[in-house]
């Protein structure tokens, strides 16, 4: 990546840059120091051809461009020259008037905090489930939620494989509402370690999953399997526990319901076991201020509870 972030390109681009509009004033010159008059043009006179001629006398004159459409061209080189000196465009070059496109973003943003701050700020003195109740609230958490959320979780909240459903109410850290505001402010990073090697061998293994797919009571599940697979299970109670039930402290999934993050196969429990997961939630707080996560968090929360 160092190749990509070093001067030599910050230089590559000006350098190219420079001389594609050098080139355009060269290209534009060469084409109109040959002039014909208007009288020697329709004559047919001082004009020659490109060598072109189809039935006979149909000839493709080498007739110079039109002079106005010529400066029109002049034109615009000289607004891209002049563009290019006040904006950035030149590399690194921030250009002589200094502007941004993320201070434009930021102004855009402080404007809009200084017209919507207060009806957050309302928001958030509430109780959270108060806030879920609010029709308007709920209106505004949904545009949150499709803006920031939907991209990952679906425009729904169904969720995909890997990103978990917030429509029902199998939670990893917890469906509390002060849980779920947590969860977007700070963010979650969960790792399921592999244990393969923990468990043993790959018929272990496989015994394992099995037994997994019992807790659930799935008709998947081989029962001789599942017997074999229960005591190399032990390996697994320290976050799941005994009963496979998880626990929301460590964000360990509940392994006893019919839920799953990755799909509830016995080769996909296979794959988690042998080369485990990780997956991280992104940190929100910072970027959307706790405004606008309050009023998120309550729409997330409504979801899957009533709000009546």
């Amino acid at each position: 990546m160092s190749d990509f972030t070093s001067e030599f390109w910050n230089l590559y681009i000006a350098v190219l840059t420079v001389l594609g509009i050098l080139g355009c004033g060269v290209l534009l010159y060469t084409q109109s120091v040959h002039k014909v008059s208007a009288a020697d043009a329709a004559a047919g006179k001082g004009v020659g051809t490109t060598g072109h001629v189809w039935d006979d006398d149909l000839t493709e004159l080498n007739t110079p461009m039109p002079r106005w459409w010529m400066w029109l061209f002049y034109l615009t080189i000289v607004f891209g020259a002049a563009y290019l000196f006040l904006y950035p465009g030149l590399g690194t070059y921030a250009g002589k008037l200094g502007w941004r496109s993320a201070g434009q973003y930021q102004q855009e943003l402080a404007k809009a905090d200084e017209a919507y701050g207060p009806l957050f700020d309302k928001y958030r003195r509430q109780d959270l489930k108060a806030v879920a109740a609010d029709p308007q609230a709920r209106a505004m958490g949904e545009r949150l939620f499709l803006t920031y959320c939907a991209q990952c979780h679906g425009s729904d909240a169904r969720g995909n494989k890997g990103f978990p459903n917030l429509a029902d109410r199998d939670w990893l850290h917890g469906g509390a509402p002060e849980a779920i505001k947590q969860t977007i402010m700070q963010g979650r990073h969960g790792v399921m370690p592999p244990m393969g090697v923990a468990i043993g061998s790959d018929k272990d293994v496989e015994n394992v999953a099995h037994y997994v797919l019992s807790l659930s009571g799935s008709n998947a599940a081989d029962p001789i399997k599942s017997v074999f697979g229960k005591g190399k299970f032990t390996a697994c109670l320290a976050c799941h526990g005994a009963g496979g039930t998880g626990n929301q402290a460590l964000g360990a999934p509940n392994l006893a319901d019919k839920t799953w993050l990755y799909g509830g196969s016995a080769d996909t429990i296979m794959e988690t076991i042998r080369k485990g997961r990780d997956n991280t939630m992104p940190a929100f707080g910072d970027f959307l201020g706790e405004g606008k996560v309050h009023v998120l968090s309550a729409y997330v929360w409504g979801l899957s509870n009533d709000t009546r």
